[in-house]
């Protein structure tokens, strides 16, 4: 069994948090988050430089908030000192983005234009036609905004046209012509 949540989350320098009923407010270089945790189940504390999940009970919900809380608070204090990143890479003839005021604008192969508007707390750039780049100090929100530009158009395996995010690997197939023409 994971003990995840029994690790202190240590706050880097310049990060401060505040424990609040039920929630706890993290403030850093970068901005200022707040995440809520069940009260009835898990308590937090802070130990100087250190913040202390607590499990208050044996049974098996308190158990499961105990390790996801500690790794809600460990994200937004990563999220409030570093930020998160994530990259994205268009492939295809033709296909390319763009950004319209801080709208997204995709050409990715349909008859229209797909345009995304970013999520609360959430940055995007486009460094050049091929290249996007989703930032933020929410795990969850640059999470969310990178797989809604993914979901837009997903590679295929044929050709890997289409969104993919960086470093992932296509797994490509083999088309029906190339496999009929070694039959004679």
């Amino acid at each position: 069994m994971a003990r995840i949540g029994f690790k202190p989350v240590v706050l880097p320098a310049g990060v401060t948090a505040e424990v609040k009923e039920g929630a706890i407010a993290v403030k850093g270089p970068k901005g200022e988050l707040s995440v809520s945790f069940p009260k009835e189940y898990v308590s937090v504390e802070v130990n100087g430089s250190e913040l202390v999940v607590k499990n208050l009970s044996d049974e098996q919900q308190a158990m499961e908030c105990h390790g996801t809380a500690r790794a809600n608070i460990a994200n937004a204090v990563k999220g409030v000192a570093e930020g998160f990143k994530k990259e994205l890479e268009i492939s295809g003839i033709g296909y390319r983005a763009q950004l319209r005021g801080t709208n997204l604008v995709l050409n990715v192969g349909f008859s229209h234009e797909v345009v995304l508007a970013p999520l609360a707390g959430v940055k995007i750039s486009v460094p050049d036609e091929t290249h996007i780049t989703v930032e933020g100090i929410d795990k969850q929100a640059v999470g969310q905004m990178a797989a809604l530009i993914h979901d837009t158009k997903r590679p295929e395996p044929y050709g890997g046209k289409g969104i993919k995010y960086k470093g992932e690997v296509i797994i490509r197939k083999e088309g029906k012509r190339a496999a009929a023409g070694g039959k004679k």
